[in-house]
Parts: C-alpha cells; sequence; structure tokens
C-alpha cells in the first residue's frame, strides 16, 4: 500500500467502492443560512467561499470549521495560499465566515466541508473547487517536494522527492481500457499514490468523452395548426442520456400548463397547447456555444469605472457571468449591469470598490473565459487632523477631521475601543468630514480617540481631557436640614457624595478645629467619589457644625453638615395595680422625668410571674397613655407587672417591677342539673359541676328553693355540700317547687343553675326497664383466664328488684359474683373458666312490673389437635393428607389448619401452608428419594392447638412412573332446611326515625321469607319495606310511632322444612329535655337508642 500524500489539498482517500456514497454526518439543524457554493479556478487564480450563520437567537458565537476531504481540518494550514476570516454584523445578527484560497494550485482541487456547531446544534455543507489547467498525471498524483517559498508552507514535507525514471506513458488510456477492479494495481506500478484524486479525474474524464451524433431524428421544419389547438413536436436520440433543451426564438422553454415535456424511450416530446396566431421558432439546442474572444484582466482603483468584455461564438448565446465561481447578480437593485450586442457580451460595474477584486469568469456552454480583476485604494490624503481638546463635564464635544479620497468610510476607537453611535454619540461624514459629537460630556469620554479610515493602515489621533469643578452633593442624603441625629454610644459614619475632575482635595472642621484623618476617636475619610465623618462612641459634646471644604484646579466648593447627639429617656416611675379580674388587671404609672432629649412616643408594658425569671411583652404596638389592662393571664399566679418608655432613639431601661398581684374570679354555674328522686317530702337533685372553676378552686354549692308562685328563696343547706347530689327534706305534700343551685369559691357565688321547670313533691312509679348495652346483644366471647365485668343499666322507680338466672337455674355465688345498685347490675368473673359459658337471664321487678332481658357468654379456649392424621396417596411429588377434625374444638368453630412436614432424615419441621380450612390436602414439590413424615395443628379463633397429629407412617418419594388411581368422588348434597345463623335482637326505636331489623338465613333451596308482627303477617303495608340479600333479611319500618311496638318473626320456608326467629321492638316518644334521665344512665341510654 502507497503512503498518504502531505499535501494538505488532497486529504485522506476512500475506498474505490465507497467514492459515490455519501459521507454520514450527525443530524443537521439549520444554522447556516447560507451555504458555501461549489466553483472552478484556473491555476493561479483565487477564488472565496462565504457560509453565514444567523445569531439571533445564539448567546455566543458559533464555531465552525473547515475541513477538505473527509478529515484534514484547513485551520492549521492557513498561510499564503489559504485565509480564515470571521466577522459579526451587529445590526442584522449575522456571522460570516470566509475560506480565501489564494493562487490555487492543480492540486487544490477537490471535495470540501463547512461544519457549524452550537451546543447541541449542528449544520454541514458539503462544495467541491475545480481547478483547470493542463496536469500531468503522474506528476499529480505522485508525491513529490515542495520548492522553498520565502513563507511557511501549508504543511511541510521533510522528505527529499525520489527521481521518476518511469518511461512517458499514456496512463489516461490505459486507465480508461482497464477494469474497475484493476485501477489499484495501475496506479501502484506508476507511482501514483492519491487514488482518490485518480478516481475522479478518472470519472470527470470518462463524462468528458467525445459524443456522437445526438439525434437520430430531428424536427420538421415548419409545424401548422389552428388558433387554440395543439402542436406535438418529437425528436430521436441517438443517445438517451443526453440532456436535452428546448428553445423558443433563442429563449430557454420551461415546463408549464401550455409547454409539456414528454419521453418516451429515446423520443423527446414537446405538447404546445392553446395555440395563438404568432410565428415562432421552436429549437433543441446541443452544440456547445465557444469563447472565441477572452476576457482581459483590469487593474483600477476604487470609484472607477469596469467593464469586461467577452466575444462568443453565437449570436443570442446564453452566457453566465460569476465571480470567484459565484454567479454575478443583474437585478434592478444590483452594482452589476449586463449588456450584450451580437457576439459580444460586457460586464460593467460603474462604481468599483474593493470588494469587486476577484476572479471574473464568464461560462458558456462550450467553455469558459476567466480574468482578474483588482481594485486597489486610492492614496490617503489628511486635510486636517485631530486636534487635542480640554472640554468641561456636561458640555458638549465635537471632534473633526478632513481626508481625501472624500468617500472613505472610517471607524472612531476611544482607548482602543470601537464607538459606537447611540442617543449621546453622533457619528458624522459628509463627503472628505468626518465628525464626531458627544451631546453631554462625562468622565469616561477622557482617553485617547483615533480615527481609522477604513482599508487604510494610516489613522488620526487625538487627546481628550475632561475637568469638573468639585461640588458637595448633600441633597443625596436625604437629612432634614442637612442634620444627623445619632445616639449617644454609637458610631456614627456620614458620608458625603462629592465629583470633580480632578479629584478635588477635602478639609472636614469643627469650628477653627481641622478634623485628621489620623485621628482616634473622631477622624475624616476621603475617597475617589465621597467624603466621610466617622465618630466611633458618639458623646454630646460632638454636637456642633461641621464644615466641608473642597478644592481643585477648576473652582473650590463648601458645605456644612449638623449632628446631632441623644439618648434614650429615663424608666417611667413604679407601676401601680388598681384592680384585679379573673384574668385580668387594670393598672397606671407616671412619665420619666427625662424624655432623653426627644418627646416620649408610647411606652411598652411586659409582665411576668413572680416565680419566673421571664417577661412577656404584651403589646406590640406603642401604648399612648399612662393607663393600661393587661388581659389572659392564668388564675391564682402571682404576677408582676413593669413598663419601658419609647422615644425617637430607642426604648429605656424598665420600671422597678410593680407590687405581686393574684386574678382570681368565680366559677361558672352548674351544669346538667335535673331531678333525681321525687318523694312525698323530699326531693332529690342532680347535677354537673362549672365548666369553669378557675384558679380560686371550688368550696362547693348551696342549693335553694322557692314555692311556684312566690319570690322566696330558701337556703336548703346551711353549709356548703361538696357532692353534686342533694335531697331537700321537710317539703308539703303535693306542692310545686322551683329549685337553683350555685357554686361557691373564694371569689364568690357563681350565676344559678335554675330548673326550668316545677316540680311536684309526690312519688312516682316508673315501671323498670333493662338498657342493654349493644355488645352484649350478640353473644360475649373471652378467652380461659380472662376477667369477665359486664354493666347492664336499667330504670324504674321504687328501686327495683333484680334476679339472676343460668340455664333456668340460680347462679352459682362461688363462681359468678354479682352485685346490684339502684340503676344497674354487674357480672364479674375473676378468671373465667369453659364452665361460665352459657345464657343468662336477668329480671328486674318494681311492684307487678317485670322487664327481662338474656345475655349469652361464651368463654373459649384453644383447640384440641384433628384426628387420624393419615397419608391416602403418593405419585411423583406429591402426597396426599386426610384427617378428621379435632374432638374438643375449645368452644368454637375451627377456622384452619396449619400443616408441617419433616425429612425422616433430620426430623426438622417446616410448615407447608396455614390456615387451611379443608380436612384434606395434597402437598406438592416433595424432593424424590427422601422420606416424610406430616403433622397438623388444628386452629380457632383463640390460636393453633397446643400440639399436633403426626403421621403414623412415613411418605417415600421414589422416582416416577408409578400410574395413579383416580378416586371416585360422589357429588356432595346441598340441600338443606332454613337455619337462621344471625337472629333478630331486641330493639329500641325513636319515634318519628326509621328502624330496621336484621337477620342472616342459610338455606337450599332459596326459602320463602315472611314478616311477622304479633304473629300476623305483614303482607302489603305501605309502612314497611322487605329486602332480601344474599341471605340477609331486612326489615324497615317508616317512622315508627308507639303503636308500631311488639313482638317481630321472621320465618323462612322451603320443601325441606322451616325456621323461625323472634324479637321485641320498643318504640319511645322523644321526651323534653327536662325530663331526661339521670346522668348514670345516659350513656346507656344512648348506646340503645344507636
Amino acid at each position: 500500500m502507497g503512503r498518504k500524500d502531505s499535501v494538505w489539498s488532497l486529504g485522506e482517500g476512500q475506498a474505490p467502492e465507497d467514492l459515490d456514497k455519501p459521507v454520514d454526518t450527525p443530524p443537521l439543524s439549520s444554522l447556516l443560512i447560507e451555504r458555501p457554493q461549489g466553483g472552478s479556478i484556473t491555476v493561479g487564480g483565487d477564488i472565496s467561499f462565504v457560509a453565514k450563520v444567523e445569531a439571533q437567537d445564539l448567546l455566543r458565537k458559533p464555531t465552525i470549521k473547515w475541513f477538505k476531504g473527509k478529515w484534514m481540518d484547513l485551520a492549521s494550514k492557513t498561510g499564503k495560499h489559504l485565509q480564515l476570516k470571521e466577522t459579526f454584523d451587529r445590526r442584522t445578527k449575522i456571522h460570516t465566515f470566509e475560506m480565501h484560497i489564494i493562487k490555487a494550485k492543480d492540486n487544490y482541487a477537490g471535495n470540501y466541508r463547512c461544519e457549524v456547531t452550537y451546543k447541541d446544534k449542528f449544520d454541514s455543507c458539503s462544495f467541491d473547487l475545480e481547478v483547470k489547467g493542463f496536469v500531468d498525471i503522474r506528476s499529480a498524483f505522485k508525491r513529490r517536494a515542495w520548492p522553498q517559498p520565502s513563507h511557511p508552507p501549508l504543511v511541510s514535507c521533510p522528505r527529499e522527492p525520489k527521481q521518476d525514471e518511469t518511461p512517458e506513458v499514456d496512463v489516461w488510456e490505459i486507465l480508461k481500457s482497464a477494469r474497475p477492479d484493476q485501477y489499484e494495481k495501475i496506479a501502484f506500478e506508476y507511482g501514483i499514490t492519491d487514488l482518490r484524486g485518480l478516481l475522479k479525474r478518472l470519472k470527470k474524464t470518462k463524462k468528458e468523452e467525445k459524443k456522437s451524433e445526438a439525434f437520430a431524428k430531428k424536427l420538421d421544419p415548419a409545424y401548422q395548426a389552428d388558433k387554440g389547438g395543439k402542436i406535438r413536436l418529437m425528436v430521436d436520440l441517438a443517445d438517451p442520456t443526453v440532456e436535452l433543451k428546448w428553445y423558443k426564438n433563442g429563449q430557454e422553454i420551461r415546463p408549464t400548463p401550455k409547454f409539456i415535456f414528454e419521453q418516451k424511450g429515446t423520443q423527446r416530446i414537446l405538447v404546445i397547447n392553446n395555440c395563438e396566431c404568432v410565428l415562432s421558432t421552436i429549437s433543441h439546442s446541443t452544440l456547445p456555444v465557444k469563447i472565441t474572444k477572452e476576457i482581459e484582466a483590469v487593474k483600477t482603483t476604487v470609484n472607477e469605472r469596469i467593464e469586461l468584455e467577452c466575444e462568443v461564438s453565437e449570436e443570442g448565446a446564453q452566457v453566465k457571468w460569476c465571480k470567484n465561481g459565484v454567479e454575478v447578480p443583474t437585478g434592478p437593485r444590483s452594482r452589476y449591469r449586463v449588456k450584450s450586442e451580437g457576439l459580444k457580451h460586457w460586464l460593467i460595474i460603474d462604481d468599483a470598490s474593493k470588494e469587486d477584486t476577484g476572479t471574473f469568469s464568464l461560462m458558456a456552454s462550450g467553455g469558459t473565459s476567466e480574468a482578474k480583476v483588482q481594485v486597489e485604494l486610492k492614496p490617503l490624503k489628511i486635510i486636517q487632523d485631530l486636534q487635542d481638546m480640554t472640554v468641561l463635564l456636561g458640555q458638549p464635544l465635537k471632534m473633526h477631521c478632513e481626508i481625501f479620497p472624500g468617500n472613505v468610510p472610517g471607524r472612531w476607537y476611544r482607548n482602543g475601543q470601537l464607538i459606537q453611535s447611540n442617543d449621546r454619540i453622533n457619528i458624522l461624514q459628509r463627503a472628505k468630514n468626518h465628525r464626531l459629537e458627544i451631546v453631554n460630556s462625562t468622565i469616561h469620554d477622557a482617553g485617547d480617540y483615533t480615527f481609522v479610515p477604513e482599508g487604510y493602515s494610516q489613522s488620526l489621533c487625538a487627546k481628550i481631557h475632561i475637568v469638573d469643578p468639585p461640588r458637595v452633593h448633600l441633597e443625596s442624603l436625604n437629612f432634614p436640614d442637612n442634620t444627623v441625629t445619632i445616639v449617644a454610644g454609637n458610631k456614627l459614619r456620614v458620608e458625603i457624595p462629592i465629583s470633580g475632575e480632578p479629584a478635588p482635595r477635602v478639609v472636614w472642621m469643627k469650628g477653627e478645629r481641622v478634623i485628621l484623618d489620623s485621628g482616634h476617636r473622631v477622624r475624616a475619610e476621603t475617597f475617589s467619589d465621597h467624603t466621610s465623618l466617622t465618630i466611633d462612641i458618639a458623646e454630646k459634646e460632638d454636637t456642633g457644625n461641621y464644615k466641608i471644604v473642597l478644592q481643585n484646579e477648576a473652582g473650590e466648593a463648601g458645605a456644612s453638615v449638623k449632628v446631632k447627639v441623644v439618648d434614650i429617656p429615663d424608666p417611667p416611675e413604679v407601676p401601680l395595680v388598681t384592680e384585679v379580674g379573673g384574668d385580668w388587671c387594670s393598672m397606671t404609672w407616671e412619665p420619666p422625668i427625662y424624655d432623653g432629649g426627644s418627646p416620649i412616643l408610647g411606652y411598652f408594658i411586659e409582665r411576668k410571674k413572680k416565680q419566673s425569671s421571664r417577661w412577656m411583652r404584651l403589646n406590640f404596638d406603642l401604648n399612648k397613655e399612662t393607663t393600661f389592662e393587661p388581659k389572659k393571664m392564668i388564675e391564682g399566679v402571682p404576677y408582676e407587672v413593669r413598663v419601658f418608655a419609647v422615644n425617637a432613639i430607642g426604648v429605656s431601661k424598665p420600671s422597678e417591677p410593680s407590687k405581686a398581684f393574684v386574678p382570681l374570679a368565680v366559677t361558672s354555674e352548674p351544669t346538667m342539673l335535673v331531678v333525681d328522686d321525687v318523694t312525698d317530702t323530699t326531693v332529690t337533685m342532680k347535677w354537673r359541676p362549672p365548666d369553669t372553676i378557675g384558679a380560686a378552686g371550688l368550696d362547693g354549692y348551696l342549693v335553694e328553693y322557692c314555692i311556684e308562685g312566690t319570690d322566696d328563696w330558701r337556703v336548703t343547706n346551711k353549709e356548703l355540700t361538696e357532692k353534686t347530689k342533694y335531697t331537700i327534706t321537710g317539703l308539703p305534700p303535693e306542692a310545686k317547687i322551683l329549685v337553683r343551685v350555685r357554686a361557691i369559691n373564694a371569689a364568690g357565688a357563681s350565676t344559678p343553675r335554675t330548673l326550668q321547670h316545677s316540680i311536684l313533691v309526690k312519688e312516682v312509679i316508673e315501671p323498670p326497664k333493662i338498657r342493654i348495652p349493644r355488645h352484649l346483644k350478640q353473644t360475649y366471647t373471652r378467652k380461659v383466664g380472662e376477667a369477665v365485668n359486664l354493666v347492664i343499666p336499667f330504670m324504674g322507680k321504687p328501686r327495683p328488684k333484680v334476679s339472676w338466672l343460668k340455664e333456668g337455674e340460680t347462679v352459682d355465688p362461688t363462681q359468678v359474683t354479682i352485685r346490684n345498685t339502684d340503676c344497674d347490675s354487674i357480672i364479674f368473673i375473676r378468671k373465667a373458666e369453659r364452665k361460665h359459658s352459657g345464657k343468662y337471664d336477668m329480671k328486674v321487678e318494681v311492684e307487678n312490673h317485670v322487664d327481662t332481658a338474656i345475655v349469652d357468654i361464651q368463654i373459649v379456649d384453644l383447640p384440641g389437635p384433628p384426628q387420624c392424621v393419615k397419608i391416602d396417596e403418593v405419585w411423583g411429588g406429591n402426597v396426599a393428607l386426610d384427617w378428621t377434625p379435632p374432638k374438643d374444638n375449645g368452644n368454637a368453630a375451627i377456622t384452619g389448619y396449619t400443616i408441617q412436614k419433616a425429612d425422616k432424615k433430620t426430623m426438622e419441621w417446616y410448615t407447608c401452608i396455614e390456615h387451611y380450612h379443608r380436612t384434606c390436602i395434597t402437598i406438592t414439590e416433595l424432593v424424590v428419594g427422601n422420606e416424610y413424615y406430616f403433622r397438623i395443628y388444628s386452629e380457632n379463633m383463640v390460636g393453633l392447638s397446643e400440639g399436633a397429629t403426626q403421621t403414623k407412617d412415613s411418605a417415600l418419594i421414589v422416582k416416577e412412573g408409578m400410574q395413579l388411581k383416580n378416586p371416585e368422588y360422589i357429588d356432595h348434597d346441598f340441600k338443606e332446611p332454613p337455619k337462621f345463623t344471625q337472629p333478630l335482637i331486641n330493639t329500641f326505636a325513636i319515634a318519628g326515625y326509621n328502624a330496621t331489623l336484621n337477620c342472616s338465613v342459610r338455606a337450599n333451596p332459596r326459602p320463602k321469607v315472611i314478616w311477622m308482627k304479633n304473629k300476623i303477617a305483614i303482607i302489603d303495608d305501605p309502612r314497611y319495606r322487605m329486602f332480601s340479600n344474599q341471605g340477609v333479611c331486612t326489615l324497615e319500618i317508616r317512622k315508627p310511632s308507639p303503636y308500631d311496638g311488639g313482638m317481630y318473626s321472621c320465618k323462612a320456608i322451603n320443601d325441606l322444612g322451616d325456621a323461625l326467629v323472634e324479637c321485641k321492638l320498643e318504640v319511645k316518644v322523644h321526651t323534653h329535655p327536662s325530663e331526661r334521665v339521670p346522668r348514670e344512665g345516659m350513656q346507656e341510654f344512648r348506646a340503645c337508642l344507636l
């Protein structure tokens, strides 16, 4: 293989079969708004390629790279023959990137690529450069040494060239007649290393082979058609790959609805629709137009007229003018004008500029003519130079110069920075006059100014000096009357802005004494834009007028500042507490003797508990008066208060604390005063303590009564009672009285709580009523060993008689303890046993009135182990187990089983499954070759049984091949007679509120459900609604009244039998608040209602 060529223009090659394949590039984005176009030049000519990127949405300059071939970066090849240039137009926000190739050589030809990147965006463009001129193929594609130039080469080639001793051979003819697979062998034989360039040249040479006669059949001399008709013109090509163009009167025809192009094999057809009465000549041309007179090179100066003339072989020929390989625009607004007369063609530039320098070419179908145009600047002459100036700050600055030639633009610079026009700066040019005007000069306008004519290396310079008289800017301090107030003991620093150019000298004075910058406590400092007076610790003696004097070469200025040192006020006098309430007090004080030189603005008040050291602020807004009322204090806690005085300077020290005081208040009125019992001579009242008692506590209660119709309240208890129940004795029978109760403490008596209605002193018999709690309406379950403590409230007057039976027999007092009170009965079992399970009947009697209730107690224990655990069958890795439920279920339903297995070798037990409900199971995934034992625990609501039943035999898991005998199963009969799984429960209802009765039944087939009241079936009664869903039966009674009470029953019937459940419904009328039940039974009564 040959070595890589070191010439920069050749680049790295590709394999021959990859030449026509596109180069893979990353995904493109629209960064380039103008892409470089390919071109052709002659050897020694110049050409430029331009790429433009719009920077409207870019935050910084994009990155551009120029490549030749596939990988060669041209950034390192810049020099005499290659130049890269970048410019940015701030007005249009466009980046322009240019690549100039100067004095091109024949090996500069090839494919170039431009790549632009910005963050994650990418764009690229490829273009070709063709260099025309005679090239010896072997010298072009062999490695050779560069001549020693006066400038550095683009790429150095250190190796010395070898002498080519190969005889002259026409390699082109050899390549044209050779097969593609022989190209590499021929290139190696004749020393050609740039195989890629060779193949490109060969490809172009094959395309430029001499053509034979183009037409096998030409157009007829003339055609005729009617107006509005259609004409069909047809030619036959000898070579179907030849490009064909149609012309009308010398102008090329483009496809339109009027002119339609068709193609059939080698035939080319032109169809003209809607013919008009016009004589036209239609022609087809493939003969090349040749250049008979070349363009001559032009060298001129700016603003001169340029005419480029060329002559071709045919009149009216279509030609194209190009500059540096790019077609010249010839529109109405273009600087270029094109003129043709007979065989001659002109390109005219009326006002030449330096940008017109380049290679202009005329391209015809049979050839190209090129010529260089060089436009140089005219010699620069300075008529009037810039002058040094001194300007006052704020005054206009005008600079002027004159140069020749007069139409040369230029740029202004200040201290090397380009000056741009804006609202304050105007840059003007009129012919040879150039002016720079600044409306209001500033300090930053001073410096070295330079005017640089565009295109010239000469420049005009001047120095501008800005001066400003000194000034003191006291208005920026916002001090009233230029007075600075400072609190004694604080640090004072007054910074006063100053201005002046050059910087003025500053002197501070107090009276006749000058303040130096080296002072210890009081000192003055001066900076470029301000001066400051610093007093580290302000004292009253620092009060006075301070004078500032400024001097510089432009003048003198002065000002004065007054300093006032003030202090905080003295503390107020000791506050006096004049009145005390439950959580508040009233206080007053005297103002401080010395107000600190500033009026008192208000006061802050603080309080604390006497035993505490933490003071708490009571007001965050200043109190203007000398009185205050602290609130939200805790009763019974001693407090102290103090006061702070506040002026414009700050807050004074606190006053001495006041004498300690304790807030106290009476309690609120007692609550829930009700009648507990009434006899012929006594009335028993009950109440609840007050909601708010306070820090003074509660000493007791005072009970008073009066006869209805009088206002004579009598105290019944001479001594306070601490209980919330009291019996008033010695009352006249059948009298009506009113009762009230007061709560008494150290602060006095509370507001009385009075019964709203009068009380008739006469005993009333109340039938007994048992209030079974809701959780006891169902079976009450407890574990063995737990305590049982049940409270069943009841009502009745006089005191009812309570009796208990278990399963129809008297309850054994040694096993179950029963305690009865006036309003409830308690069943207590210290350590429950299973023999305590059963139904307990409660009976409450008041004279001839009786009420009963049943309490079902279930004591549960752990179940026993299952019975008869055996291995039914073993097959594969599976074992089928079967067992029977345990003999002792622990007085609760069996909820599941836990199955465990153990290998006979280790006898370590592992759980296979938990909470299994059936009595047979198949254990899978057993290890072949192992022998297993199995054991089973039973489980109920209490937990797992203490022991487990193990299989007597073991199961040996043998290899597969055994046949499983499927057992025969007998279908289970799921039919069963009705059975209520949840009975009806005795229910209490409130008149006017809907009530529901619920029960659940199980049966197969589905039973018929009948609801009855007092043994009478309920049929089509709108007051009742009956539902049945998944065995749950519901009866809804809409807004019942006391007459809806009674015995309700639900009967379920199917073909196998029937079942019946009953309950008692009692409807109670809503009572007046004054007729409420005693508080001890209130909670149980509400539970029953729910």
